[in-house]
């Protein structure tokens, strides 16, 4: 018998589908976006017209939160895989946390009008 010392969190099966569920959210919403950009006029009243609708508000947050979800499994496997020294990874993912935490909050205050 080999004796073999595992690591890493084995979070596989997850991070694949979560990493293609997001991707499909965000093909959608890009489809989308690019199908309005060539049916909607392009003057400012337009387009601002068109992001004041729940709907287009609730699709972008969705897809941005779709983004950072994205982001983190990418990122942390980046760290898992390629920074060895347990404190610097810990720094590295905390860091990463506040980061896409600091970026969620902006996209409600931005996507939402919230001030």
């Amino acid at each position: 018998m080999v004796d073999r010392k595992l690591a890493g969190a084995h979070y596989g099966l997850r991070d694949w589908a979560m990493q293609r569920a997001t991707a499909v959210i965000m093909l959608v919403y890009t489809v989308a976006f690019i199908l309005f950009l060539f049916a909607l006029p392009g003057d400012y009243d337009s387009w601002q017209a068109f992001f004041a609708q729940t709907w287009v508000k609730v699709f972008t947050q969705v897809t941005f939160v779709a983004l950072l979800l994205h982001a983190w499994v990418g990122i942390r496997d980046l760290w898992m895989d390629y920074i060895k020294p347990f404190g610097l990874r810990l720094f590295l993912q905390v860091a990463t946390i506040v980061w896409l935490v600091g970026c969620l909050v902006y996209s409600v205050k931005v996507i939402w009008g919230l001030v």
